[in-house]
């Protein structure tokens, strides 16, 4: 199990210095702007009241977008070891406008799984691409799949450095 455990944890060190090696030349792609995205950010989510704006709470997150329209998030909003990082998809709209959504697996304070959070948010990125904002939902269900409930979020991002 230890050996397995390494394995993995080495795996993903791995792909994580490779990503950081490689993401500027990524992000130079000239698609349209559909990979400028590319690269890891450092971002502030503020949870909202869906019905008023009104800041509920706000909290850290490292997001990264990989080639081919896949991403990453970790938070610092919920403890590790009560859910999973999040994965998901990105794809760009058209011009500076993107779309993402990922979800997390989300555990109680023994360990056992209580279901999952589904994140969606429109990204605006800055035209000269160092910068991002984001509004969007989050989908909350129960180990079952029944939507418990939706809450909303805003956010701002700049490239980690």
């Amino acid at each position: 199990m230890r050996n397995i455990f390494l394995k993995t944890t080495g795996g993903m060190a791995l792909a994580v210095l490779l990503l950081a090696m490689f993401a500027p030349i990524w992000g130079a792609s000239s698609d349209g702007g559909g990979g400028r995205l590319e690269g890891t950010w450092d971002v502030q989510v503020t949870l909202r009241n869906c019905n008023t704006g009104a800041e509920i709470r706000s909290f850290a997150s490292l997001t990264t977008f990989m080639s081919g329209g896949t991403t990453l998030d970790s938070t610092s909003h919920i403890p590790q070891a009560q859910k999973t990082p999040g994965q998901g998809v990105w794809n760009h709209v058209s011009g500076n406008t993107y779309r993402i959504s990922f979800k997390h697996f989300n555990f109680d304070s023994a360990g056992t799984f209580i279901g999952w959070n589904k994140v969606t948010q429109e990204v605006t990125l800055e035209s000269n691409g160092t910068a991002y904002s984001s509004a969007g939902t989050a989908e909350v269900y129960d180990r079952d799949g029944n939507l418990m409930f939706t809450g909303c979020s805003t956010t701002t991002a700049t490239r980690f450095e």
